[in-house]
């Protein structure tokens, strides 16, 4: 083989402070869903997320949620969305997939109380290991 690619193992880092931000915003959305814009680097396939923000002209309920993209301000550090399943699993349902932004997609499903209700997801809805610290 002439030129070999190089497989690169995709992980997630997710800061606890960060964490415990998407917690409180998703159990003050409950029972409708949250979202959030996620925000951080990814480097050799390692994402570390460090920060959120809020979409502009978000809108949610029981079973969606969702933001117009063409009003997000230009900025490079956005590398995926989080958002919320109040009833059911965490994997991503078809319009989720539909609806990919960035790197990455974290899902946290109710009640939202420990590390293990969140979940990493690639645009294929292929999990992605995800580490918290």
């Amino acid at each position: 083989m002439l030129f070999k690619k190089k497989i690169i193992e995709r992980k997630v880092l997710l800061e606890k402070t960060v964490l415990d931000s998407i917690v409180t915003f998703c159990k003050m959305k409950h029972p409708n869903e949250g979202i959030l814009i996620l925000k951080g680097k990814s480097r050799s396939g390692e994402i570390k997320i460090d920060g959120l923000a809020i979409p502009p002209f978000n809108f949610t309920g029981p079973t969606f949620a969702g933001f117009p993209h063409s009003f997000l301000p230009f900025d490079n550090s956005y590398i995926g969305i989080v958002h919320s399943h109040p009833v059911g699993s965490a994997k991503p349902s078809v319009t989720d997939l539909n609806n990919f932004f960035g790197l990455v997609s974290l899902i946290i499903k109710s009640p939202y109380d420990d590390d293990d209700s969140i979940f990493a997801w690639d645009s294929g809805g292929n999990p992605i290991p995800l580490e918290i610290n």
